[in-house]
């Protein structure tokens, strides 16, 4: 009965989302407030029907409720409880609920925090919201519904994919979630705004602080999930260039151009066309990630679904609205105002190379991943795009980038000056040049390129410090006046220095990791050893262990140093007994920065056992570089100016006649 609950809630929710869908649009046609007002209590309506739907099915996993198909499927009653409840969304019918559960969140969340938005934009915004709902409920019911039964019911589940039981695994999708759909609100805005036809100053600072959540959510879902491969997988890689991980990158770089296209906008009122376009492609590349990972076109850890029926149905959501929302433009565009100019070298100029590269940046990741789907598809021949070509395109076209980083800070709106900003950066510069050798120093050496990416990344981090330098006047004032200025400034400073830093942090572990890393690959048997990063390895032996739903082998390693030991380390391979399903646990063991990563292979016919073992330094720079981009934002979005909704207009007191110059 209470399984049925959430069936009936769903189909519930789709009815109340088709309402919503219709009649605030209507009623902002007609200015019909009552009917506009429908958008509100049906958001709320809506979000409550699908957070009990979704309750319920978590409450079928949590007690083993096998009489359900998706449960059965997915679940096995000797399974610990925190993956019984990540289990909910590790398949494609849980996952699919789960997204339509975190849409009608967001939506409910414009509802709530939207009271300053004018009635008819807000009425159009949460319409929209409403039709992607509908759209996606639908498809649930049609091809994925979660509450199908079996008869007769089974005395026990399946299980859950083995890879998938893991922490990582249990926060990422819900994380990655929350950056895909953040960027619907900035999709919703963009249509309304279309049909309403107008698109103003006021329109990016309400539009900027969602673009800027779902970001900060979106990046946290990508580096959880590239630690999470890194880690779990056993092949010593943080980044794979796999269609599927590309799908979820695609948005991330659309929606970072997009952050920096409505901060024009918003303080220049200028590039308001090309911010429309950005809101639409930002969460069109969304969609077009849900239809790789579910239509079956791909084959990857990390895609869900092989039906061919679920795939025509998200390619036709894909050509609604993608298409629809492009036609619209094309049709509206022409009629709006370009908006404010200004000199190439200026802030704006800054940014729109920041946007200019990574939208590029953008396309080159959306050919490299579509290419060999559209060849296959048209002639039949077979090709792979792998890590070489997105290393070399992806790869030169960040170096302009992250060379114009720190420079935009410096440069003044409108019309601004590079000779003044290469004056108070020549000695970020140095700085960072001066690091970079150090650090190639101490790796002893490699690829004298890797000087360059060192110091770049330093560049930037010493470019993010020298903006908060120069804004508070260290050096041209008291220390006490200075202190003073730094905690005046506004939040959103702190969060541009935060997220630039950040980055520079990342860029060091991508180039140290990549240019200075070992991999050893050997034979073992206990009392040999192994030398990797200093470090000397010493194999102990297997042991038998049994977890609560498997069987596994450990290997433990002594780990030592001059001779002393300094660590050690237990590496496995695990069977999962209800699918026979094996998996890889590294063992790895952290430096400071870096880490040694044990992972065991086959065993050998003379009792040996395959070790590989990578020595990858600095490696956790590019996790702790995501970290300080997420901070970042965080405080940027805890600016009292960048919280969502805009403020209210004060009432502006009648001047007197005589100071009015009338």
């Amino acid at each position: 009965m209470i399984v049925e609950l959430g069936h009936y809630a769903l189909v519930l929710s789709l009815a109340v989302a088709l309402v919503v869908s219709v009649l605030p649009v209507i009623g902002a046609r007609r200015g019909d407030v009552a009917m506009m007002t429908v958008a509100t209590t049906g958001t709320y309506a809506l979000f409550l029907m699908v957070a009990l739907s979704f309750i319920v099915l978590t409450y079928a996993y949590v007690v083993s409720d096998f009489s359900v198909q998706n449960v059965y499927e997915n679940s096995h009653s000797l399974k610990p409880m925190i993956y019984k409840i990540s289990g909910v969304w590790g398949n494609h019918e849980g996952s699919m609920m789960l997204w339509v559960l975190i849409l009608s969140l967001f939506s409910a969340m414009v509802a709530w925090f939207g009271g300053n938005l004018p009635d008819r934009l807000k009425a159009n915004v949460l319409a929209v919201q409403a039709w992607i709902t509908a759209a996606f409920t639908l498809f649930i019911l049609m091809t994925s519904n979660p509450f199908n039964r079996l008869s007769p019911i089974p005395a026990e589940g399946q299980d859950l994919n083995p890879v998938l039981q893991d922490i990582g695994l249990a926060i990422h999708p819900p994380l990655l979630y929350l950056g895909y759909v953040g960027f619907s609100v900035c999709f919703s805005f963009a249509i309304a705004a279309l049909m309403d036809g107008r698109i103003d100053a006021a329109w990016a600072r309400w539009v900027r602080p969602w673009t800027l959540a779902a970001w900060v959510f979106l990046t946290a879902g990508i580096s959880m999930g590239s630690y999470w491969a890194y880690y779990e997988l056993g092949w010593g890689g943080w980044w794979f260039w796999d269609p599927v991980e590309n799908a979820s990158f695609m948005p991330w770089l659309a929606g970072t151009a997009l952050l920096h296209s409505a901060l024009v906008m918003e303080k220049r009122d200028a590039l308001k066309i090309w911010t429309v376009l950005l809101a639409i492609i930002a969460f069109s590349l969304s969609l077009l990630g849900t239809f790789l990972v579910r239509s079956g076109v791909l084959t990857s850890v990390h895609a869900f679904a092989t039906d061919p029926t679920r795939g025509v149905f998200i390619l036709g959501i894909l050509v609604i609205f993608i298409g629809g929302a492009l036609s619209l433009f094309a049709f509206r565009a022409p009629m709006l105002k370009a908006g404010g100019l200004f000199q190439p070298i200026s802030r704006e100029g800054a940014l729109v190379l920041n946007n200019l590269i990574l939208t590029v940046s953008t396309a080159t990741v959306l050919i490299g991943t579509l290419y060999p789907l559209l060849l296959e598809t048209l002639t039949g021949e077979k090709i792979s795009v792998g890590p070489p070509f997105f290393n070399i395109t992806f790869g030169l076209l960040m170096i302009p980038l992250l060379l114009a980083v720190p420079f935009g800070p410096f440069l003044a709106w409108k019309r601004g000056d590079v000779l003044g900003a290469l004056q108070r950066l020549y000695l970020a510069a140095g700085i960072a040049l001066v690091l970079g050798l150090a650090l190639y120093y101490v790796q002893n050496g490699g690829p004298v390129m890797a000087v360059g990416g060192l110091a770049l990344g330093f560049f930037v981090m010493a470019g993010a410090v020298a903006d908060l330098w120069y804004r508070a006047g260290f050096g041209k004032q008291s220390l006490s006046v200075a202190l003073s200025r730094l905690k005046g400034l506004p939040r959103s400073a702190f969060g541009t220095a935060l997220a630039h830093f950040g980055l520079g942090v990342t860029v060091i572990g991508i180039v140290a990791v990549t240019t200075f890393e070992t991999e050893t690959v050997v034979e073992m048997k206990p009392g040999l050893t192994a030398e990797a990063g200093g470090y000397v390895l010493t194999f102990d032996g297997m042991r038998a262990a049994n977890g609560p739903n498997y069987t596994e082998d450990q290997g433990h390693f002594t780990i030592r140093q001059g001779g002393v030991e300094v660590a050690d380390v237990w590496s496995s391979k695990r069977l999962y007994t209800a699918r026979r399903m094996p998996t890889t646990e590294a063992g790895i063991v952290t430096f400071g920065f870096s880490q040694l990563y044990v992972s065991l292979g086959d065993p050998m016919a003379d009792g040996g056992i395959v070790v590989r073992i990578w020595w990858k330094p600095w490696i956790l720079c590019i996790w702790y570089g995501t970290i300080v981009m997420m901070a970042g934002g965080i405080v940027s979005l805890s600016d009292r100016r960048l919280r969502v909704g805009a403020p209210k207009r004060a009432k502006v007191a009648a001047k007197p006649a005589l100071e009015a110059g009338e």
